[in-house]
């Protein structure tokens, strides 16, 4: 796919070479417009250089603007006060501007990051709201808001935001509630129990969700990765904080995957202080209840995914023991896994997994976690349609 990225007189820009490679990474072909701004900021020939391509800053017999305006999209990062403004009012006077033009009149779909103190962002609000209110193929991504700078998102961030608008629209509208990560529970005011989950496979699907058009809300618990500052997060710790919110939120939740690594336990009674370290002591644990019991009582019309980790028991087990919690439980989707598994383990980067429903079981080869979220909202799509 192709997008066109439009670099304006943001000091920003700076980070529009790394910008370009984590696009190029994720399979994107990039070409790039400058506006005589931005290249006092940052040189055409080191856009050259990392898109391959050559440079447009003046348009000429080329028409330029004509033959990229209807790529796959156009990403104007960073997007400065005064291009937004221009493009509300359809003037055109560099090259990224008349791209810009052109395109709308093509419906070619434009994504703006905007770059600039909070104090600009805030005087253009009814210039972004004009352009949404006029131009439906046209959005914005939010900045990030810190040191009173509305301030560039992460390269990472904008990227997943280019895949939501040219991906496929699966889950358009869906509201996702993700739960993911490792719960805690306090033993003293220090200590506690928890477990080796990262939530890097919560978010992972989280993000794919997202791709294919969901409203996403990420429930975490410990989560050791970065969540995208385009999802909703809600923070937790202990098992029944995450129960009171999910018990909460359910009622509009279209599809909920449990992915987190909910405890099986909690202490019987905490130490209000904290336990001695010189001396032995014994704690209590007490059963906790199953939340994923719970949600199809709380709303028979959510989809539910559940995850079922065991260690070293053997494949046939494996997907018996899967099965019986998902008929047991009312899942929809039940996700399996071995915790044994070589290079597949808690924390790691990669898995192995069985999709299992009423109808059917796939293995999943051992892969990356992001490769594996997208299989399972495959079957999720698949099922849930």
């Amino acid at each position: 796919m192709k997008i066109v990225l439009c670099v304006t007189g943001s000091i920003a820009a700076t980070e529009d070479l790394k910008l370009v490679h984590e696009l190029q990474r994720h399979g994107f072909e990039v070409e790039c417009f400058m506006t005589p701004s931005a290249t006092e900021i940052i040189t055409p020939l080191s856009m050259e250089f990392a898109t391959k391509k050559p440079v447009t800053v003046n348009l000429t017999g080329y028409v330029e603007h004509v033959v990229n305006a209807q790529a796959d999209l156009i990403l104007v990062a960073p997007a400065t006060a005064n291009t937004i403004s221009k493009f509300a009012y359809k003037i055109a006077d560099t090259s990224v501007t008349t791209l810009l033009l052109t395109a709308s009149g093509y419906n070619t779909p434009i994504l703006f990051v905007p770059s600039m103190h909070i104090s600009m962002y805030d005087a253009i609000s009814s210039n972004i709201d004009r352009i949404a209110d006029e131009f439906p193929n046209v959005h914005f991504m939010k900045p990030v808001d810190e040191e009173r700078k509305a301030k560039f998102p992460s390269k990472e961030d904008i990227v997943l935001e280019v895949e939501r608008l040219v991906g496929d629209d699966t889950l358009d509208s869906l509201n996702v509630l993700v739960a993911t990560g490792a719960t805690f529970e306090a033993m003293d005011a220090m200590r506690g129990i928890t477990n080796r989950s990262s939530g890097k496979m919560g978010i992972e699907i989280a993000k794919e969700a997202y791709r294919r058009g969901a409203n996403v809300t990420v429930l975490c618990a410990q989560v050791n990765v970065g969540v995208p500052s385009q999802l909703e997060r809600i923070d937790v710790e202990s098992t029944r904080e995450m129960m009171d919110v999910i018990r909460s939120r359910i009622d509009g939740v279209d599809i909920y995957v449990s992915a987190a690594a909910i405890s099986d336990f909690e202490i019987s009674q905490v130490c209000e202080g904290k336990y001695p370290s010189d001396e032995d002591f014994n704690i209590r644990c007490s059963a906790l209840p199953k939340l994923l019991k719970e949600i199809k009582v709380l709303n028979p019309s959510t989809f539910v995914v559940g995850f079922k980790a065991e260690a070293g028991v053997g494949v046939d087990d494996l997907i018996s023991r899967a099965k019986d919690r998902m008929l047991s439980y009312d899942v929809d989707l039940m996700v399996a896994n071995d915790l044994l598994v070589e290079n597949g383990g808690p924390g790691s980067d990669n898995n192995e997994v069985y999709l299992i429903d009423c109808d059917d079981v796939v293995k999943v080869p051992l892969n990356s976690k992001r490769v594996i979220a997208q299989n399972i909202v495959d079957k999720v799509v698949k099922l849930y349609r």
